[in-house]
């Protein structure tokens, strides 16, 4: 059986949900909250964004592309 934290059944989720694109907007939205001191909420989002990115290249499925 294979485990999966909640960081990665979010980033599934949401990549599902939103596409690939879910990704580049997660890294903007850490930047974001980054610069307005909520260090810590910025690596939660950096780390879903980094878990999403890994199943996105995982599946290598076109139709998650959204260019």
């Amino acid at each position: 059986m294979v485990h999966h934290s909640i960081t990665d059944k979010l980033a599934r989720s949401m990549l599902a949900d939103y596409g690939v694109s879910i990704i580049w907007k997660l890294h903007n939205d850490a930047a974001t909250l980054y610069g307005v001191g909520n260090s810590v909420a910025a690596e939660s989002f950096l780390s879903i964004a980094d878990a999403a990115e890994n199943e996105w290249l995982r599946r290598k499925d076109p139709a998650l592309t959204v260019w």
